[in-house]
């Protein structure tokens, strides 16, 4: 029996080139007590923690595969929770020096999550997703707390209602057009506005304000008041006089009236409605490049300005002499309360914006545009009224140097292996490999191919114009623009020799060119740079995709538009070989090291090896889900890689026709990929913005071990237990949580515990072996080992794993609960969350059970003792914290908290800087 085959492994390091992705918001971070300056901006399938100050990273919150959707700072600025594309929210705590670990992780949609909201005091996560529901999370508990449906689309915008009510309520909007009010303690809807007759896109809240952006130019705004018992009487008569919006509900503890519309200078729907933190400033922007800033007014500041318009129309009144005089209105209105500030115009489509209020009233708003960048602007937001020749917006700080404007379209590495150049629609740029740092960017038009020329002090770029550049690397220079083709240059092939290329356009024509260098500049700075000199062409009749130049100079191959790839001799052009097979266009094609074999891939998702010497097909792979958009051989061997539209990477045998490995790769489409020289390195691009690098390892991979790990990741995606996790005798339950593959391995490894224990007791008297598993958790008896089982089961689908154990194995776990809460009293809060969770969904059985009676009394009087001594230990340390804490200031004469003192030297100081200004002024 022979060896088998082992391959070394590449690994992927890191993406770069995408600042931020338009498909999330984006929100200012807290870092180091920094406000203003660090941004937490969406990055394909991570999260970037930018620096404006510095123009660089901080930190990066990653997840594979799947992408980011939406996020959220909490209201602390400690952590950061993240939605994703598949319906997961994951939490980090970004002050912790593990930072890249996430310390929750929740499965609660079905579909992307599309709004992530904190209450104020961030112990509470509200999440709405695509599949039209809401979720409410104890952050503490990391467990779901209820799960709102009664929306009939996509959850747009979802906010805590804490400013009007004791009760839990949550505010939500949607794509169906309505605005619905939840009480979570009953979990149902008890108000819902429907006077908008488009879809409900954002809304903000300003005190007692409600501001909804719709699909219209105008917001409207509603009045939120505590319902304090009025007659019905009154509540008919509001609503017959058309300021109510109530139905005549005796529940609804709020009543809501509209009080008015805002309305927007931008054309098409309202996309965000944001607010400062202290409810000072609403911006908003629709589809277009207007920001537009609105400053809400103090209670004196709204008196002064209805005192002046009341003068104003009392003056314009009297002016009107024809007139009767109409009757004044000194009720105070939306223009009173509402001022609009300056607007923001940006130079590219909005995506999303984030504003925060700074000192001496400067406004910071931060905007991602669609063309992968981040702008920090700055305003003053103040009552004054300032002239249209003087404005006060400024532009603080762009993030734009580190990446693309536009979709990456080529990628290639410098012959040295060092750097790499990628090319998109509007610049080609220079990376370091290392540090994957940009060094340098050359303004162009759009891109199709690109190749460093021998030595690495010139690329040649193709462009969509058919035109060829010649770009200095170290001047970051267009040396010479050459005309090469009337149509697309879809393809640059270097010569063997290293002295001239081959180039393909759509022009049908393949063209042969050699490299020469030529004089520049004046006598006395005469130096000498590349040419290219047009020594041949071939004339084709169909479009040429791809071309391709044999390592031994002897044959030039050629994909076309008709499906087949012609072979030339190089030297005469004389036709030798049609490889004829695909279906569709051939879009690329590349010749091994030795001159043996050519692969060449299709947009019929198929990748052919061919014989170079007899033109035999060697194998036909169907290698992607879509078009094969790139593929290249690994230096020295007959290993390829291939990219494709369906975004994966996948590298090849060329000999044994076996697909060796497939690579974290691109969301959305891959478009093109590139091999170092030294065959280490591979990079490729794709319509998701990102480059992304992989290196080759030391680690040896075994077809077979791969593809058995291929196949269980395969198999563990689909739940063994079928996605519905109804109750039998609990028809309309509800879970806020959602069915994972980790709760059904959860609630087999509850169920593995229990078997294991009664064979443990069943042999106690033998002094059995200690189980593998009750060792390897270090357990020395059956109440640590489920204790310890217990504790390794997530928060998150801690609830759902007990959902599934049969009702024989919850009566077993109720039986050993006194147990474990008499020999574990330091597990008490998740023993009491088992039980308590237990006994609601399995209560009609339990009751009645008559041997269960005995059982629930002794539980619960165990549980009221045990939870009585943890309050009354919590009690006595608080107060003696604040005891200590009291002693503590009254030695030092200092408060504890080092922000309050910090404020209060400000405070001082501030008061001292306007005594001195007094003095001068009277001094003068």
């Amino acid at each position: 029996m022979g060896l088998t085959k082992q391959y070394l492994a590449y690994r992927a390091i890191d993406s770069f080139n995408i600042i931020s992705s338009g498909r999330a918001n984006v929100n200012f971070a807290v870092v180091d007590k920094t406000e203003g300056r660090y941004v937490a901006a969406p990055a394909a399938e991570n999260v970037i923690l930018w620096d404006l100050r510095m123009g660089d990273r901080k930190l990066t919150l990653r997840r594979e595969k799947v992408e980011v959707t939406c996020l959220r700072v909490s209201p602390d600025h400690l952590h950061i929770a993240v939605g994703y594309a598949d319906g997961m929210v994951q939490i980090f705590d970004i002050s912790s020096e593990r930072y890249f670990d996430p310390i929750c992780s929740l499965a609660l949609h079905k579909n992307a999550v599309s709004v992530l909201r904190y209450d104020m005091q961030g112990m509470r996560l509200v999440s709405g997703g695509l599949d039209t529901e809401l979720l409410v999370v104890d952050v503490v508990e990391q467990a779901g707390r209820a799960r709102l449906s009664g929306h009939n689309a996509a959850i747009t915008d979802a906010h805590f209602l804490q400013r009007l009510v004791e009760e839990s309520v949550v505010v939500s909007c949607s794509k169906d057009t309505q605005i619905k009010f939840w009480n979570l303690e009953t979990q149902f809807c008890f108000k819902t506005i429907v006077d908008n007759r488009t879809e409900v896109w954002a809304l903000a809240f300003i005190g007692d304000l409600m501001v909804a952006g719709a699909g219209e130019s105008g917001m409207n705004v509603y009045r939120l008041r505590k319902q304090e018992g009025a007659t019905i009487a009154e509540t008919l008569e509001s609503a017959v006089e058309g300021l109510s919006i109530d139905d005549e509900d005796t529940i609804s503890p709020i009543s809501v009236s509209n009080c008015g519309t805002i309305q927007r200078a931008g054309k098409g729907r309202t996309v965000n409605l944001v607010t400062d933190p202290s409810e000072r400033v609403l911006s908003c922007h629709g589809t277009n490049d207007l920001i537009e800033n609105f400053y809400i007014c103090t209670p004196e500041e709204v008196k002064k300005r209805l005192s002046k318009r009341l003068k104003k129309e009392k003056k314009a009144a009297e002016e009107d002499a024809s007139g009767d005089g109409a009757k004044l209105c000194t009720e105070q209105s939306l223009s009173d309360e509402i001022k609009r500030l300056e607007s923001v115009r940006a130079k590219q489509k909005i995506k999303s914006i984030d504003v925060v209020l700074g000192q001496n009233q400067e406004l910071r708003v931060l905007v991602s545009l669609a063309n992968n960048s981040l702008v920090l602007y700055s305003l003053e937001a103040s009552i004054k009224t300032r002239k249209a020749a003087d404005p006060s917006v400024k532009l603080l700080r762009s993030l734009t140097r580190l990446g693309h404007q536009s979709e990456v379209r080529t990628v290639c590495f410098s012959n040295d292996s060092l750097a790499i150049g990628s090319g998109a629609g509007e610049s080609f740029k220079f990376w370091d490999r290392d540090a994957m740092q940009c060094l340098r960017t050359v303004p162009t038009d759009y891109i199709l191919c690109s190749r460093f020329v021998p030595g690495d002090h010139y690329v040649l770029l193709g462009m969509k114009s058919g035109k060829l550049l010649i770009v200095d690397v170290a001047a970051a220079d267009v040396v010479e623009e050459i005309p090469a083709h009337d149509s697309e240059l879809w393809s640059i092939a270097l010569l063997p020799d290293q002295k001239g290329c081959v180039t393909g356009s759509g022009d049908t024509t393949v063209k042969i060119w050699t490299f020469e260098l030529i004089d520049s500049g004046e006598d006395a700075a005469q130096t000498k740079v590349l040419s290219l000199l047009h020594k041949n062409t071939l004339k084709l009749e169909e479009t040429v995709l791809c071309v391709g130049v044999s390592p031994d100079m002897k044959y030039l191959a050629v994909g076309l538009l008709d499906a087949t790839v012609k072979v030339f001799f190089l030297d005469t052009f004389k036709f030798y070989l049609s490889l004829y097979g695909h279906k569709l266009p051939v879009l690329c094609l590349d010749i091994s090291y030795d001159s043996n074999l050519i692969v060449t891939g299709s947009a019929d998702r198929n990748v052919k090896v061919w014989g170079l010497n007899f033109g035999d097909c060697h194998r036909s792979i169907f290698a992607h889900d879509d078009s094969v958009m790139s593929v290249q051989f690994i230096p020295r061997t007959h290993m390829f890689f291939t990219c494709g539209k369906d975004g994966k990477v996948k590298q090849w045998d060329g000999d044994s026709f076996e697909k060796i490995l497939t690579l974290p790769g691109h969301i959305g489409e891959a478009y093109c990929l590139s091999v170092s020289p030294n065959g280490r390195y591979l990079v490729t691009c794709g319509s998701d913005r990102t480059l992304r690098m992989y290196e080759r390892t030391d680690e040896t991979i075994v077809l077979k071990d791969v593809q058995e790990e291929e196949r269980e990741q395969l198999e563990n995606e689909q739940l063994a237990t079928g996605e519905d996790n109804a109750v039998p005798l609990l028809p309309g339950l509800k879970m806020p949580s959602r069915k994972t593959v980790g709760s059904e391995q959860s609630a087999e490894s509850v169920l593995e515990c229990l078997e294991i224990c009664k064979q443990f007791e069943l042999e106690s008297e033998e002094k059995p072996e200690l189980h593998p598993l009750m060792q390897a958790l270090q357990a020395k008896n059956p109440v640590d080992f489920l204790v310890s089982t217990l504790v390794r089961i997530r928060a998150s689908d801690l609830e759902e794993a007990l959902l599934l154990l049969p009702f024989s194995n919850v009566c077993e776990v109720l039986e050993r609960l006194p147990t474990l809460l008499a020999q574990r009293p330091d597990q008490l809060e998740l023993l009491c969350r088992v039980t308590i969770f237990l006994f609601k969904v399995h209560m009609k059985p339990i009751a009645a059970a008559k041997t269960m009676k005995p059982l629930l009394v002794k539980l619960l009087s165990m549980l009221k003792r045990d939870v009585g001594q943890l309050r009354d230990i919590l009690g006595w340390n608080l107060h003696g914290l604040a005891l200590l804490q009291t002693e503590v200031e009254q030695r030092e004469g200092v408060q504890l908290f080092r922000e309050a003192t910090q404020a209060r030297k400000k405070r001082d100081k501030r008061r001292r800087e306007a005594g001195k200004r007094r003095l001068q002024i009277q001094m003068l």
